[in-house]
């Protein structure tokens, strides 16, 4: 058993997947490259106003004022070409790229109850992706590309000789002095030409007959040519206008994720982190890398990270071209540990992370993490664990001493002096008489690189009037650091 995926007029339908907005405009394109524009392919709506193929471009407007005129992009034909392959490798992993539109797929040991729903599917899927499909089932290759061809939109032939009968002659493809000869003997469909004995055509026509002969029989099983599995998983694309609103470019990306998501599930992959590159006007780029939570292949997830980080991004020039490429790697499979807990959805909360990066900046939003280094507070922030880790067994000997409560920042403090010991304290929280001063213990660090060194100077104070802090100088500047419970 076969199915062959069919998209007829597959250039103009490449071309107008990106432009939903003319879908139901009456459309025609023309070939490039030569002296005259010609009508290369239409839509059924131009071809109902009167546009025939062959026609130049004046000619197709007279018959259709409102026609939509495009011209062959071969980016838009492979964009095309790739996700009709990827929806092909949702029936089955052996798929033949027949010829650009046309996918023949080999469904050997699929299981046939379910093959009419599958191709269903698949055919709704490709229209949603602005790509309106045809799918035929039948025993050989050529019989199921015959029955894709008349499909609406899938159609399943038990009856071979009953479907063949009444299709026309040039169904076939005879050449142009064999449908001539037939012609004039009155033939006009292949059940008239089958009907004649097989010798009489071959002792006539040769080894063009025998072909014909076949063909009207709807050919026989063969073996496929299969393409192999995308090994990369990445899309690009470049404006034919630079664009500078989001809804363009979002687009777009949606187009390659659905594609992308599709090429992944078939290879059993999904996607560990996705790289995407803007192409600006000004001759720069704007890189950005997304390093997933946890890996997927979902499009909706991976969409939504897209989505979160372009609403908020400013360019200094329009965008003329884009590029996206998914890093895949290995679905992750493993058992949970029973006092293990994680994260419920961590695409979710790194979603919500990235809307906070956007509004507070990204040098703001993390996990601090001590630094290496004997200067207080110094800490980093890094990514947040997806994974909740168990609490640290509290240490055995118990830290002594009074517990410091820092303010932050530090209150700016005065201070009045006597003889070079600090004997009175002025700040907007408290003031008063210093009755017991302990210190100083200097500290510092990192001299050796000018703009990291520190150096600071503490002491341990008590005012008359109550109340224990910790004195700091910086420079020449003082401060209060924080008050001890």
């Amino acid at each position: 058993m076969f199915a062959v995926l069919h998209l007829a007029d597959f250039s103009l339908h490449a071309v107008l997947r990106n432009e939903p907005a003319k879908a139901n405009q009456p459309a025609a394109l023309f070939a490039a490259g030569t002296k005259k524009s010609l009508v290369h392919s239409a839509n059924p709506r131009a071809r109902a106003a009167g546009v025939e193929l062959g026609m130049t471009a004046s000619q197709a407007v007279a018959r259709c004022p409102a026609l939509v005129i495009r011209t062959v992009q071969p980016a838009a034909e492979a964009e095309a070409r790739s996700t009709l392959l990827a929806l092909s490798f949702t029936l089955s992993p052996t798929v033949e790229d027949t010829a650009p539109g046309v996918c023949t797929i080999d469904l050997k040991g699929c299981d046939r109850t379910k093959l009419s729903a599958q191709a269903e599917t698949a055919v709704a899927s490709l229209a949603h992706l602005g790509l309106p499909a045809t799918c035929g089932l039948a025993a050989a290759p050529l019989l199921a590309l015959y029955a894709a061809r008349a499909a609406n939109p899938v159609i399943y032939i038990a009856d071979a000789a009953g479907f063949l009968a009444p299709l026309p002659l040039a169904t076939a493809d005879p050449s142009p002095e064999l449908a001539s000869v037939l012609a004039q003997w009155g033939l006009r469909t292949l059940g008239d030409f089958t009907a004649l004995p097989r010798d009489k055509i071959v002792r006539g026509f040769g080894a063009a007959g025998l072909a014909l002969w076949n063909r009207a029989c709807g050919g026989s099983p063969r073996p496929l040519h299969p393409v192999v599995l995308p090994q990369t998983f990445s899309a690009a694309f470049e404006f034919e206008e630079s664009i500078e609103t989001l809804e363009p470019l979002l687009f777009i990306l949606r187009r390659f994720l659905d594609r992308l998501s599709l090429e992944l599930t078939a290879t059993h992959h999904v996607a560990a982190e996705m790289a995407l590159t803007l192409s600006l006007e000004d001759e720069t780029r704007h890189t950005r890398s997304f390093r997933l939570p946890e890996p997927t292949a979902d499009v909706e997830i991976l969409f939504r990270t897209l989505h979160t980080h372009l609403e908020s991004l400013q360019t200094a020039a329009s965008v003329c071209a884009l590029d996206l490429q998914l890093t895949p790697t290995r679905p992750l499979v493993r058992q949970q540990g029973l006092f293990e807990s994680g994260l419920r959805d961590p695409h979710g909360f790194a979603e919500t992370l990235a809307r906070a990066m956007a509004i507070i900046g990204p040098d703001r939003v993390g996990t601090p993490q001590l630094e290496n280094t004997h200067r207080p507070d110094a800490f980093t922030l890094i990514p947040p664990s997806t994974v909740i880790a168990a609490p640290i067994a509290p240490p055995l000997h118990p830290t002594l001493g009074l517990p410091l409560r820092r303010y932050r920042p530090p209150l700016p403090a005065r201070l009045e002096l006597t003889a070079g010991r600090a004997t009175y304290l002025w700040t907007e929280l408290m003031h008063g008489e210093i009755s017991t001063q302990l210190g100083p213990w200097p500290a510092n660090g990192h001299w050796w690189q000018a703009d990291r060194a520190w150096q600071r100077t503490e002491w341990d104070i008590a005012l008359t009037e109550g109340g224990l802090y910790r004195l700091l100088q910086i420079g020449d500047a003082w401060f209060i650091e924080g008050e001890y419970d």
